[in-house]
């Protein structure tokens, strides 16, 4: 077996409307579509400029609400310039958790939280880098 291509990833979440507003309204990222599954879980599924891959959100409320673990899962986001993206973030009032931080390579990046305590990485790299 080989795999083809990822996606998307499922994040758990205990608020949904809270979690859409944080990837809509901080991030940028649009609502392709809400359903119920058959279980009852309520979903969205978030596209992220430019990747094929979806961010799925998943609401189960009778399972109580969501503990992420510390240093579990984040998400990592490539941004244009992080300057402006942290003048962005404090127009929006987000605090920013750790860094700014450069890397060896000439990459910056630094953290900010999600609701229910997901990190998110938000890294600017220099033109031809592949990797952090």
């Amino acid at each position: 077996m080989k795999v083809t291509k990822l996606l998307h990833t499922r994040l758990r979440v205990s608020d949904m409307e809270q979690t859409i507003r944080f990837y809509r309204d901080v991030l940028g990222l649009e609502v392709l579509e809400r359903k119920v599954s058959p279980r009852g879980s309520h979903l969205a599924f978030l596209k992220v400029p430019n990747s094929e891959e979806l961010i799925e959100l998943c609401s189960f409320p009778a399972s109580g609400p969501v503990r992420v673990q510390e240093d579990l899962v984040h998400l990592a986001f490539e941004v244009e310039n992080l300057d402006d993206t942290i003048r962005s973030l404090q127009s929006k009032q987000v605090a920013i958790t750790d860094g700014p931080t450069q890397t060896s390579s000439g990459s910056r990046f630094l953290f900010i939280d999600a609701p229910d305590g997901y990190e998110v990485e938000l890294i600017e790299r220099p033109p031809g880098t592949v990797l952090v």
